[in-house]
Formats: C-alpha cells, structure tokens, sequence
C-alpha cells in the first residue's frame, strides 16, 4: 500500500524485475541489478535472478565482477564494443591462465622445502608467497606446473610428507573474473 516511489531501492529493484516477468519474456535483460543494495538484498536479488534460469534468458549488465561469478552460468566480456571473449567463467580463467597455479604452505624450513618442492614432477617453477607475521617456521608458496593440476598437487603433498614437514594447505588457485577482465582488456589495449 505504498507507492513504487517510497519504497526502499530494494524493493523498488524487486517491484522493477517483477514488472519485467509478468509478461513472461523470453529474454530479460538486467542493469546493474543489485547496485546501492544491502547484502540481504543482494542475496535475495541473486536468488531471483538464479530462479529465472531456464525460464528467461537473462542477460546481467554489470561491472560487479563477483556478482557475475554467483549468479551467471556464461560470461561475455566487451571492451570497447567488441566481444573479447566469452564462455564460462571456469573455461576462461582455465584457458587465459595458461598454467595450473596451486599454493602450498608448509611447516619447515623454507630453503629446503623450496628445493624439495621444485623438484616435484611437471613443476616449471616456485614462487614465495608471503606468510602471517605469528607464522614462524612457515612458508609458502605458489607451484606452476603445465597441466596435471590434481596429480601436481597430488605430488607436492607427497613430497612434504614425506620429509616429514606439516603440510598446512594445498590448494588449486584460479584467476578471478576481475584478473580475467584486466588481461583481456590490456591484452587488447597492447594490439
């Protein structure tokens, strides 16, 4: 009982995509859905957008590179009107990165583990990662490696076993959608 007008920007947000799909549209397209809102309205926008798939075709309008990854299944980056790529964002991040990236930290002494560590199979090479100031005797590390993501990590945790070190993280690194947009769009600017 109030008017569009005094709502919050939420509910006009709502109030706005609701107007869009009482006709029932075979494509909906969205503008910055969720900017100037709380982080509940953010969700709750999220969830209506995701509840839409495979009903409408939405296409999301956004510069909010996060927002992107949580709510859409395909990804098509423009710069300066072109199409400069498009996929899904696990495939675009796979094929721009070029390399599988997996940080390893461990407890241990960081010459030894370093020297450990770049003889693993497929490593190409190890690069420090800084570590928490209360870390003594902690280090880490990123691991590229061509390829063989799981078996490399596979591998690493391994080697640090077997030396007898604390294996305190291994994990598979992915660029983000904002590390993504950045190399295509100076990729681009370079040309």
């Amino acid at each position: 009982r109030k008017l569009i007008g005094k709502l919050s920007k939420g509910y006009r947000q709502r109030v706005g995509i609701a107007q869009a799909i009482l006709s029932d549209p075979e494509v909906l397209i969205l503008d910055e859905p969720t900017v100037g809102l709380d982080p509940r309205q953010v969700v709750e926008i999220r969830d209506l957008i995701r509840s839409l798939a495979g009903h409408s075709t939405v296409l999301l309008s956004t510069h909010i590179l996060p927002e992107v990854n949580m709510t859409c299944r395909r990804v098509v980056i423009i710069d300066r009107g072109r199409i400069v790529a498009q996929d899904t964002p696990e495939h675009l991040t796979a094929k721009l990165q070029g390399s599988d990236q997996t940080l390893i930290t461990v407890a241990g002494p960081s010459p030894a583990v370093r020297e450990a560590l770049t003889g693993v199979n497929f490593v190409q090479r190890l690069e420090d990662r800084p570590v928490d100031g209360n870390a003594d005797g902690v280090c880490s590390f990123v691991a590229y490696s061509s390829g063989h993501g799981d078996e490399v990590r596979s591998a690493l945790a391994a080697c640090v076993v077997q030396h007898g070190w604390s294996l305190l993280e291994v994990k598979a690194m992915a660029l983000s959608l904002e590390d993504l947009f950045m190399r295509l769009v100076t990729k681009e600017e370079r040309v």
